[in-house]
């Protein structure tokens, strides 16, 4: 048994304004057919969901969660979500920090509601009782540094890791990067975000990948990134 796991999965395929792809989406539907593999697919907007449910209908293996993922430092139940009626139909920017929706949408009202929460570790704990994790993409639009630092890798198998590296800092992609090779991973290319916003760690390492990996950090370092 091996989890496929996407956090932060908005619409799916079914949102027109990303021309109806969506990467992790394509990735499974063209590689993984395997009943004997279980998707996760987790959003925590629930506006989202009819069209997300269309999206995987005709896959019985596809579990999905409208909850909100958060780190460890957060512990009560519920969160506030934001988002802006100005980016419907499928909310692409929602987010619980607040500042992350009026940075992209300064002039709008931004729309609060009350999700369902969960502990990153926790859920990925109880969903996968510690099995192995092919893949986990998390795009969680400003809270993606919180939740990749807070991952207990030493309690969960997770053979290769997506994030979105576009919001983060400089400091933010340094300690990133430094705490997977830390963990056994190295840089293997893009991630699944179809404009190529996302990078991919595999959990390989050894002295060729990590002078690899470091090269990648040096070469993002030098661009003008994040906020």
């Amino acid at each position: 048994m091996s989890y496929f796991i996407q956090i932060g999965a908005g619409a799916g395929d079914q949102d027109e304004s990303l021309d109806f792809k969506d990467g992790f989406t394509k990735f499974i539907k063209e590689k993984i057919n395997s009943q004997n593999n279980d998707i996760l697919v987790v959003e925590a907007n629930p506006h989202n969901l009819k069209k997300l449910k269309d999206c995987w209908k005709e896959y019985s293996n596809v579990k999905i969660f409208n909850i909100a993922i958060v780190d460890s430092h957060y512990d009560k139940d519920t969160i506030k979500l934001y988002y802006t009626e100005s980016d419907a139909p499928c909310y692409q920017i929602t987010s619980i920090n607040k500042e992350h929706v009026k940075k992209y949408y300064p002039n709008d009202e931004i729309i609060e509601l009350n999700v369902q929460s969960q502990k990153i570790n926790d859920f990925l704990i109880e969903k996968t009782k510690v099995e192995n994790i092919e893949y986990l993409a998390i795009d969680v639009e400003g809270i993606d540094y919180d939740l990749l630092m807070d991952i207990d890798f030493d309690k969960l198998k997770i053979n290769n890791i997506s994030f979105e590296f576009i919001h983060l800092n400089k400091e933010q992609i340094k300690n990133i990067f430094n705490k997977l090779i830390q963990k056994g991973f190295t840089y293997s290319g893009k991630g699944f975000d179809i404009n190529g916003y996302d990078l991919m760690f595999k959990k390989k390492i050894n002295f060729y990948l990590k002078l690899r990996t470091k090269y990648r950090l040096y070469r993002i370092l030098k661009k003008e990134i994040g906020s």
